[in-house]
């Protein structure tokens, strides 16, 4: 799947609408649906609770996932798995 052709950061392998949930509802389902991705794929989710510009980023930094794009336009946030 893909966002953008021309784009190769926007290339993701699963897509998950975590709609308003909060950071302690949106991170378990998280953690979970990225332990069950292969290392080095992207998953792309929207999250619009209006703490997720800041959750997201700071549970990427603590889980050692990458957050290698957000579009605050959409809502998106692309997160990397990290290697084992």
């Amino acid at each position: 799947m893909s966002d953008s052709q021309e784009n190769p950061a926007l290339t993701y392998h699963e897509s998950w609408d975590a709609g308003d949930l909060g950071c302690g509802e949106l991170v378990l389902p998280l953690r979970f649906k990225l332990k069950a991705m292969q290392p080095g794929q992207v998953i792309r989710v929207r999250a619009t609770d209006p703490g997720a510009p800041t959750d997201l980023p700071a549970w990427c930094r603590m889980t050692g996932d990458t957050l290698v794009h957000h579009d605050a336009t959409h809502h998106y946030y692309f997160i990397r798995r990290k290697a084992i």
